[in-house]
């Protein structure tokens, strides 16, 4: 998993409440068995015309243009900021994967779905939970200055806007631990890779006929 220390990135405003996962990903391109390649389909309905389906060329697409994604300012943007209860409706782990692999690396909003803000920390993404009403202000600030850009410092715990005025936003110790050096679980779990051959070596000392395959 990709570290998050600290990371500055152009804003793109998604200016509506309770986006689901079904919206951020499109149930269809859970199909796939890999975790890559959702960056493409990522709010599929609502930045193309034509209906997508797993395996389309992208540049076979007919781009929304209304969409805030597909409009020139925003093109790079790392940076997602967003409405109350982001991340609603199914657990998908897709939203997030689908998030990380179009290149945002943090989103910020009033409130988040549980199981999503659960699953963005998981999956390397950074979610912010600000008051609405410095939400707000970073809306208004964005809209009103292309090119705006937000500089989020995990260490500091802080979002720092263009002027250097500092936003203090709160994440849990151990989430923060694990973004700070890219731990994901597998990663925490083979932390521990010594103590856990030796475990398996000492078991299949005293239990030898472990080590045995069983014949139908």
């Amino acid at each position: 998993m990709q570290k998050f220390t600290a990371h500055t990135g152009l804003v793109a405003p998604m200016d509506r409440e309770n986006v689901d996962t079904d919206a951020i990903i499109p149930k269809q391109f859970l199909k796939s068995i890999r975790k890559t390649g959702f960056g493409p389909n990522l709010f599929d309905e609502w930045r193309y015309l034509d209906h997508g389906e797993p395996g389309q060329d992208p540049a076979s697409r007919k781009p929304n243009p209304d969409f805030v994604l597909n409009q020139a300012r925003y093109l790079g943007a790392s940076v997602l900021l967003a409405r109350k209860n982001f991340g609603c409706g199914s657990s998908r782990e897709h939203a997030p994967w689908a998030l990380d692999q179009y290149g945002f690396r943090c989103v910020i909003a009033p409130s988040f779905a549980d199981i999503f803000f659960n699953n963005c920390f998981k999956n390397g993404l950074l979610p912010i939970v600000l008051p609405e009403s410095a939400v707000d202000a970073l809306f208004n600030e964005t809209l009103a200055f292309p090119g705006y850009a937000l500089t989020i410092d995990l260490e500091r715990q802080v979002v720092v806007r263009p002027q250097g005025e500092e936003i203090a936003f709160e994440v849990q110790a151990f989430r923060k631990f694990c973004l700070l050096n890219g731990f994901d679980d597998i990663g925490l779990t083979l932390r521990q890779a010594d103590a856990i051959r030796n475990f398996e070596a000492q078991r299949l000392t005293q239990k030898p006929w472990l080590a045995r395959s069983m014949v139908g």
